[in-house]
């Protein structure tokens, strides 16, 4: 014997649980793309040329 009729309550948190899930799946997305894209840039390497301007600078 189950619940026969779902409280109208109940129908809009799962609509609102739906689209924050959706929010947070598409923040995720954007976050792994970009660092996809940086990691298949070389951007995260460091480069000889920021090592000797650091050596420069005395850092």
């Amino acid at each position: 014997m189950g619940i026969a009729h779902e409280h109208e309550l109940h129908q809009r948190r799962r609509g609102r649980n739906i689209g924050v899930g959706l929010v947070l799946a598409a923040f995720i997305a954007i976050v792994f793309g970009m660092t996809i894209v940086k990691i298949g840039s070389g951007d995260y390497a460091s480069t000889p040329e920021l090592q000797s301007s650091e050596a420069a600078n005395g850092n």
